[in-house]
């Protein structure tokens, strides 16, 4: 799930409607290689140095989880569209990958641990983010990482979360939590922007 170049798509969108022209995105598709590099550089310097398991939540069409699977990861991703999860399975065909159609929010995956989980553009649009965390954060082994990826966008009527709620939001959950502003590097986006965007990394054990 994430937002388009200028504003994010409001929750309860058609995503299944969406997939098809989901990569158009230079954020989303990752097929400009300037794009490619510079997700590839900010996930290698946020994912464990070892290869481990890492979750993929609302993974959409799967650039990112292809992403770190080609940095040795084995990834499970998530997300609540069927057509989005038959582009992501497809695009990781041959790699240590599962998809799954579910809920990011309270994902399908039992009693499975992860070293990372990894969620960008999700967290904005549920209607409890604290509980979601809560949730992600009982998903991790010892020593795992939570990998939030988040912004506020557009201009006229802006819309997402905060920096400074999400690091609330992770207080009580007694991590070491940074946050990397990535509004400032258009390699990212493929031009520049104006709008708040960040990534939190919240490590625990």
């Amino acid at each position: 799930m994430s937002g388009n170049s200028d504003e994010a798509t409001a929750p309860g969108a058609d995503w299944d409607a969406l997939a098809a022209s989901f990569d158009d995105e230079p954020d989303h598709g990752l097929r400009d290689p300037e794009v490619r590099r510079a997700w590839a550089a900010r996930l290698a310097s946020w994912l464990p140095a070892l290869p481990g398991d890492v979750l993929d939540l609302g993974c959409g069409t799967g650039s990112l989880s292809l992403l770190a699977a080609e940095q040795g990861h084995r990834v499970t991703g998530v997300d609540l569209s069927p057509a989005m999860v038959e582009l992501a399975r497809a695009k990781l065909a041959g790699r240590d990958a599962v998809f799954l159609t579910g809920d990011a929010a309270a994902p399908p995956v039992g009693e499975q641990r992860f070293d990372a989980v990894l969620v960008r553009h999700v967290l904005w649009t549920l209607p409890d983010p604290g509980r979601a965390l809560r949730h992600w954060r009982q998903l991790l082994r010892p020593g795992g990482r939570l990998v939030l990826v988040e912004g506020v966008w557009g201009s006229v009527s802006p819309v997402g979360i905060p920096a400074d709620r999400v690091t609330a939001l992770l207080g009580p959950l007694a991590g070491q939590a940074r946050v990397e502003r990535l509004s400032d590097d258009p390699s990212l986006w493929g031009r520049e922007v104006a709008d708040e965007r960040y990534a939190v990394v919240a490590t625990y054990g």
